[in-house]
């Protein structure tokens, strides 16, 4: 019997050197661009990849399940992607980093940073900037699945009050308080920090509108470690010009890399970091694809299986 296939698509080699098949039951192949990956789409059974190029998927006729190697799925859900590929993502790994990345950069705002390292290059003693606590700041978190709800717990260790909107509004005990997605509005109108986390979909794109920027307060920040689209990025440089909202931490845009004239990169009220939010290490996916490849090798159902038509 021939040996299903695995596609490992990724620049970093560690990927497939730490794929581990029961038995040596799979041949496994590695290619870090489109024109390496082309050869072997026709023979792949299971892709394990991130941003596998879409034109591919017409190649891969025998391909039965993708592995994304991340927590967003949008690149991976294309129209050209044949209806009968189970898609799996790799929940859990990237919560610790994003909370980390959250309260490190609200702690920027509050403990005045960006002041006192200007104050050191220019060799000043600035005591009249006082810093300020993020105990008793409230943080609203706009998508509360696994990565939101880690974020919450991290918040609310250092005494924020955090309240949260999602899709379907359930509490959760993360937050105090759970709003649907069309009461956006009502959730931003409380928050000193807003972290914008939900999956890029058809309904998620440019959610994060005029109106809703328009319900933050002046001195708000926002924080977006989701998907750049999700926030109409012109009304945003609107309200940031406008000094509507105090700043904004952006780690994803509409366009990556972000082009070097996009006016972003000129806001003195904008903090640019390149989509390294919640980074993607091969020792902390390798185990969540492991464990998936022996389910698919025993025939028995994957985990973290993506509901394809909800996009996430």
């Amino acid at each position: 019997m021939t040996r299903p296939t695995v596609l490992v698509y990724h620049a970093d080699p560690a990927y497939a050197a730490l794929v581990r098949a029961p038995r040596g039951r799979v041949v496994v192949r590695r290619a870090a661009t489109p024109s390496e990956a082309e050869p072997l789409a026709a023979e792949t059974d299971v892709l394990y990849a991130w941003q596998f190029p879409r034109h591919l998927y017409a190649k891969a006729a025998r391909l039965r399940w993708l592995q994304v190697m991340g927590a967003g799925v949008d690149w991976a859900l294309a129209p050209e992607l044949p209806p009968g590929v189970v898609v799996t993502r790799a929940p859990g790994v990237f919560g610790p980093w994003m909370a980390e990345y959250v309260v490190g950069w609200c702690s920027w705002v509050t403990q005045r940073m960006a002041a006192y390292r200007e104050a050191q290059r220019q060799r000043r003693w600035i005591d009249h900037v006082l810093p300020d606590r993020l105990r008793g700041k409230t943080l609203v978190i706009v998508g509360l699945g696994d990565i939101g709800r880690a974020i919450a717990r991290a918040a609310r260790a250092l005494g924020m009050r955090v309240l949260g909107v999602s899709r379907t509004g359930r509490p959760v005990r993360e937050a105090e308080r759970v709003w649907r997605v069309g009461a956006l509005g009502t959730a931003l109108r409380q928050a000193d920090f807003v972290v914008v986390l939900l999956p890029l979909t058809p309904d998620t794109r440019g959610l994060v509108d005029a109106a809703a920027l328009a319900a933050m307060k002046p001195t708000a920040w926002l924080l977006n470690v989701a998907r750049g689209a999700v926030v109409d990025e012109a009304a945003l440089l609107d309200a940031l010009r406008a000094r509507r909202l105090a700043g904004a931490i952006l780690d994803v845009f509409a366009t990556e890399p972000l082009p070097p004239h996009h006016p972003f990169w000129q806001l003195d009220n904008v903090v640019i970091t390149p989509h390294i939010s919640g980074p993607s290490t091969p020792e902390e996916i390798a185990p969540i694809f492991n464990d998936n490849l022996a389910r698919w090798l025993a025939g028995r159902p994957l985990r973290h299986v993506v509901d394809r038509k909800a996009g996430y």
